[in-house]
């Protein structure tokens, strides 16, 4: 980061924390006090403010309505047992959301705004950020197009914003998922390993399909075969295989996730051998059916590690090992949540401690 930022201040008069139940929160349902703002106009970054969390005015014209403009992250921060803060692995988010922009033909932000919009946002709203086990403040950085006429171009103006959202667990049981055969969520060349809400949005019929067929999720196959394994829903899709750690390559259509890439690299640290490569659906089917598959689970900021306890395929199930009895998963979850939660070394340098 270059420079100190001057960003501007409006508390709320009156704090949401006296009204809210930290024993019942919903994904995504309750917002902290504040947010953090900042405005993209004639070429530079202008007026970095925290303002009390509400809605934003805007023309009904913006460019992110009609053409998609429109990118976002998820980050976490947890209570630490000392009562600091620590935002985990923000830096890696940062690049990613940068490289979003660029796909999305958006104007990138400035590490400075990112980073210290965050700290600053966190650090007034720190009492938001629960203690409890298995609970974290989620982190919405979100970037939207904001010129206010009808014209397919890439707009000149933005609006770059964070909110905050103190969060439980995403899931709480093992999931039953379908491998999806017809439709797709991403394609070659496309916009698949950006996180922009146009992917998102094709994803949600097909989820409403599954869910009224009795599934939790979806595991998403190439656009051209439907033959090869891509995500789990909204997430990176892990497996056990032969004592092996596999998962799909990074490719155009796969996201590049930042726990994905923090879980290699904790399995790697305990001597297992990782698998980055193209996953085909027959291979995860003969991998059940014949034993060598012994576990399979999703991977994500709000999902962290979720076991897979069933695969549907072309309408059979495919029942998975018990979770209780996952070594590999369980293992690397629990170190995982160690380091984010300061209950052990963070020998990667991966926590930001941010008071």
């Amino acid at each position: 980061m270059t420079e100190t930022l001057d960003i501007k201040v409006t508390k709320v008069e009156q704090t949401r924390l006296t009204v809210t139940d930290f024993s019942q929160l919903p994904f995504g349902k309750v917002f902290t006090d504040h947010m953090f703002l900042c405005d993209y106009q004639d070429g530079e970054w202008k007026n970095p403010r925290v303002v009390p969390y509400g809605p934003i005015p805007m023309s009904p014209a913006i460019s992110a309505l009609h053409y998609g403009q429109a990118i976002f992250e998820g980050i976490k921060a947890y209570r630490l047992p000392d009562g600091k803060i620590s935002i985990f692995r923000a830096d890696k988010n940062f690049l990613r959301f940068n490289k979003s922009a660029k796909r999305m033909a958006m104007a990138e932000v400035p590490e400075e705004i990112f980073m210290q919009g965050m700290a600053t946002l966190i650090n007034i709203d720190e009492k938001w950020v629960p203690a409890q086990e298995d609970y974290a403040l989620y982190i919405r950085p979100v970037m939207y197009a904001t010129d206010p006429y009808l014209g397919v171009k890439a707009s000149d103006t933005y609006t770059f914003g964070i909110l905050t959202t103190p969060t439980g667990k995403y899931y709480n049981k093992a999931l039953r998922v379908k491998i999806e055969t017809e439709f797709t969520r991403a394609d070659d060349g496309g916009v698949g390993f950006a996180k922009t809400a146009g992917n998102y949005a094709r994803s949600l019929y097909p989820f409403e399909v599954a869910k009224q067929e009795g599934f939790d999720q979806l595991i998403w196959t190439d656009a051209q075969t439907h033959e090869f394994i891509e995500e789990a829903g909204t997430a990176n899709l892990m497996f056990v295989i032969d004592g092996k750690l596999v998962t799909p390559a990074v490719r155009t259509t796969v996201l590049d996730g930042v726990t994905r890439d923090t879980i290699i690299q904790l399995a790697k640290a305990d001597g297992i051998e990782v698998e980055e490569r193209r996953l085909s659906v027959k291979e995860i089917i003969e991998g059940i059916e014949s034993g060598k598959l012994t576990e399979a689970f999703a991977a994500g900021t709000a999902a962290t590690v979720t076991h897979i306890g069933q695969i549907n395929y072309q309408g059979k199930d495919y029942t998975l090992t018990d979770p209780a009895t996952r070594a590999i998963s369980n293992g690397i979850a629990k170190k995982l949540n160690d380091i984010k939660y300061g209950l052990a070394p963070d020998t990667f340098g991966w926590n930001w401690v941010i008071s």
